[in-house]
């Protein structure tokens, strides 16, 4: 249920609190007054598409809060799975709109985006204005109500999961035919590169382990020159090497620890020393082989080099691009090469789809059909209570091809005359009759809906005396399960609120305000009489008012 709502610098309003009811809430006030505003403030904190044009003249930014309570368990599971929590129970949206186009949504101070907003806001208020009612001018819309209405949604997810299986293998076999034309020409191209690719042999790590070894062999000459001088230290050139007084040392100790038993362990560690430095030389002559016997080891490398970076640039930047482009090419290939058996396996894998989803599309006719019936009947009731007594409600029902909806086509005809066919209802209904038919429809699929509030945009349009009083009745009737805001210009409709806001504009400093304001009995009488009579209050506009108020 939505408990407040705050409103700063939407249009003509600079500041408003509003404190909402369960049950009926009507906004009654004059034309222009702003009561089209507060909707449009719920549209915005509801995620809804908003100009910066409703921003109040003057003001750099305008924010809407709304707070609901006792939210129900799909608006709890769409915020569990988004990371929100509740607290204790209640939840806080708040839009903020600035001229600069830097706009911000939040979640119980949790920064949010648009589109979770509006995902949100869609189950938590349902909101009906005028331009609602031409939904029945659109035959696509239709189906939705028989389908609110039977509540079967396992049965519609199962639906919609098998046509998309279906779509997605028929997608796949429509591109395996359509590459028949050119398959052999991309056969001889994926042969080339596979070969190409496989006869390099490509190691992962290589070309940053070749590019340094290339770095190395290029300063050789600086290596080798290193690498002599090192022998030569540890050697000698014509002199003793370091390993020669080494050996001078080792035996000194050695003759030291003969008389001294503690100088054992200095002895092990300087003849440990010693053997490690040979082993060192030795390595030293080593390396020197090796660079002396691979003269041409630098060519084989940047001829190497050169053609890792040609199927670079063809293949991938990194060795596990090119390798990865070598798994996908085989497989490309291997497909091509059993194009037969794989169109035939399509084939039947879209036989087997096609008959899932067709045999539930039946199952989902079914439904929609019984409930069609159900549908016309209820609204048919509705209808009837609303001073509409001839018109007739007919659902047709024509089978389609297999789409994402199903393999239905369904559409509301009306009747409005004793005698006539139905038709659709873009060629028959009036003003007033679009807004009855559209909240009988509500009132039907109210019992089915989880939404808690529903918000009637001047619901009665085109509707006045029994007929307004039955709309506000009905109304009346849906409030006893829902929250249910109305904006009316019909004192048979205020009469009845359990919770009357008066909208009402003023002049200051040449600037326009909008104030809101909760009624008392009182504020009551003289505004319903203002509905009845016009500006000027009469005595006898306040005795009907207050025959209204009685009866409700």
């Amino acid at each position: 249920m939505l408990n407040s709502l705050y409103i700063e610098n939407i249009a003509v309003i600079e500041k408003s609190n509003i404190e909402l009811y369960s049950g009926l809430n009507v906004l009654t006030g004059e034309t222009g007054a702003g009561k089209s505003i507060v909707i449009d403030a719920i549209n915005a904190v509801l995620g809804h598409r908003t100009s910066r044009d409703i921003i109040r003249n003057g003001a750099e930014s305008a924010t809407v809060f709304a707070s609901f309570s006792d939210v129900n368990d799909v608006v709890k599971a769409k915020l569990f799975e988004n990371g929100y929590a509740l607290e204790e129970n209640e939840l806080i949206i708040s839009r903020t709109l600035s001229l600069s186009g830097k706009n911000s949504c939040r979640i119980n101070g949790k920064p949010a985006n648009v589109s979770f907003l509006r995902e949100l806001g869609l189950n938590l208020i349902n909101i009906h204005g005028q331009h609602e009612s031409y939904e029945l001018f659109s035959p696509e819309t239709h189906m939705k109500y028989i389908d609110n209405l039977a509540c079967d949604e396992k049965l519609l997810k199962e639906y919609n999961f098998a046509y998309k299986e279906y779509c997605k293998v028929k997608r796949q076999l429509n591109d395996f035919i359509k590459s028949e034309t050119n398959r052999e020409q991309r056969i001889d191209v994926l042969s080339y590169q596979i070969n190409e690719l496989e006869s390099a042999d490509i190691q992962v790590g290589e070309i940053e382990r070749l590019g340094e070894e290339r770095r190395a062999l290029m300063n050789v000459e600086k290596v080798t020159s290193a690498l002599h001088n090192a022998k030569d230290t540890l050697d000698g050139n014509n002199t003793s090497g370091v390993i020669d007084r080494l050996d001078d040392a080792v035996t000194l100790v050695q003759k030291a620890s003969d008389l001294n038993p503690k100088l054992e362990e200095l002895f092990n560690r300087i003849n440990d020393l010693y053997y490690e430095l040979q082993d060192a030389g030795n390595d030293i002559s080593n390396a020197i082989d090796e660079i002396e016997d691979n003269p041409y080891r630098l060519d084989e490398i940047e001829e190497r080099l050169d053609l890792l970076n040609k199927l670079s640039r063809k293949y991938g930047t990194t060795e596990e691009e090119m390798l990865e482009f070598l798994d996908n090419a085989k497989i490309e290939y291997n497909r091509l090469l059993q194009f037969d058996e794989n169109v035939n396996g399509l084939k039947e894998s879209l036989k087997a789809c096609e008959r899932k989803a067709k045999f539930l599309a039946d199952k989902l006719s079914k439904v929609r059909s019984n409930t069609a019936r159900d549908f016309e009947k209820k609204v048919r009731n509705e209808i009837l209570f609303l001073d509409m007594p001839d018109v007739e409600i007919k659902v047709t029902q024509n089978k389609t091809e297999l789409s994402e909806t199903g393999q239905d086509n369904m559409e509301i005809l009306i009747s409005a005359n004793p005698g006539e066919m139905p038709k659709p209802v873009a060629k028959i209904a009036s003003g007033g009759e679009l807004s009855r038919m559209m909240l009988a429809i509500k009132t039907v699929l109210a019992s089915s809906d989880l939404i808690d509030t529903l918000i009637f945009d001047e619901v009665d349009t085109g509707v006045s005396g029994s007929a307004a009083q039955k709309v506000g009745m009905k109304l009346k009737e849906v409030s006893k399960s829902r929250q249910v805001i109305c904006v009316t210009h019909q004192a048979q409709i205020a009469a009845l609120a359990d919770s009357h806001f008066l909208i009402s504009k003023k002049v200051k400093e040449n600037r326009t305000y909008t104030d809101i304001k909760l009624l008392d009995y009182d504020g009551r009488l003289r505004e319903l009489a203002r509905i009845l009579d016009g500006v000027k209050v009469t005595d006898t506009a306040l005795a009907h008012a207050e025959k209204l108020m009685d009866y409700n």
